[in-house]
């Protein structure tokens, strides 16, 4: 008997606990990283990145069909139940302008800073069909981005890949006049400082490990532009939503996770004044973490459809 996580989306694959015996056997190499916990379940350490990225590499061949994914040690390993969760979060949104969940490559997403892992792409395409456009600062995330989208021919001609000259800018210099958007996601750089992110990872560490970790360990790995940015969290999506003002009839919902609650009121008063008129905050748990979606658009109610 499986215990099911019910605080993820109701459509998430990932609900039940891991069934590592079908995960082994999608990637035989998890198996030195798998034992039996004091409860008599099997799982990994947590705090192991290389056991986090087989896993991750196992989930996306079992559920999703990609193959050969992989990262370079120094970037980020995200969780994939939580990212899985943000796509389905959004196809709910979409849904409420069709009263169904839209499926195919009609529905086009851009995703803000991809990074090496395409998860969300790679998740939004499998899942629903939908086409989508990766973004990143940073070159070397992309060239990874495109090694996983050639070990996948069937996929790669729906997901393509852009790179963002200038970190000062989100939507410039990625969308042309003529781009249209159903949505765009973002999981934003959550700390301000690498020491910030680095005191972070060892609180996690230590709740992950229960025991004292003297030497910080970024389990989940990242490199500067997926873990901070000046004036963290709050900055850059207070970027995000100054600069969507520029492009408001060019995407229909932008969209954003927000990790820290108290950053929200000033975010909402932001958007207040850019007259978007319709703002909606998603509350979404990510394993251990509750965090939230939010989502804004320019576009009234009566012209909706004209985007599907």
């Amino acid at each position: 008997m499986t215990d099911e996580k019910s605080n993820l989306h109701t459509r998430n694959l990932h609900r039940n606990s891991y069934d590592f015996e079908k995960l082994i056997s999608c990637v035989p190499e998890l198996k030195h990283y798998v034992f039996t916990n004091s409860y008599g379940n099997l799982t990994i350490n947590f705090s192991i990145p290389k056991a986090v990225k087989l896993l991750n590499k196992a989930l996306l061949l079992h559920f999703y069909e990609v193959k050969n994914w992989d990262i370079p040690d120094e970037n980020l390993c995200p969780p994939i139940p939580g990212r899985a969760d943000y796509i389905h979060y959004i196809a709910d949104l979409l849904a409420e302008s069709l009263a169904e969940i839209p499926r195919g490559f009609f529905i086009k997403g851009l995703d803000i800073g991809t990074g090496a892992n395409l998860v969300y792409p790679l998740i939004a395409h499998q899942s629903y069909g939908w086409e989508m456009l990766g973004t990143d600062i940073n070159q070397k995330s992309l060239d990874n981005a495109q090694s996983i989208l050639d070990a996948n021919p069937e996929i790669s001609s729906k997901i393509q890949l852009k790179f963002q000259p200038d970190s000062d800018f989100i939507f410039k210099n990625i969308l042309k006049s003529d781009d249209k958007f159903t949505f765009s996601m973002c999981n934003p750089p959550f700390h301000d400082s690498e020491e910030s992110a680095m005191k972070g990872n060892l609180r996690k560490t230590k709740n992950l490990k229960k025991s004292k970790v003297q030497k910080p360990n970024l389990n989940f790995s990242g490199q500067h532009s997926e873990l901070w940015c000046d004036g963290g969290e709050l900055a850059f999506i207070s970027k995000m939503i100054e600069e969507s003002i520029l492009y408001s009839s060019q995407i229909f919902w932008f969209t954003c996770l927000v990790s820290k609650k108290e950053n929200l009121f000033k975010l909402n008063s932001l958007l207040k004044k850019t007259k978007a008129v319709e703002v909606k905050t998603i509350d979404m748990a990510q394993g251990q973490k509750v965090s939230r979606i939010l989502a804004w658009t320019f576009v009234p109610q009566p012209n909706r459809e004209s985007w599907f």
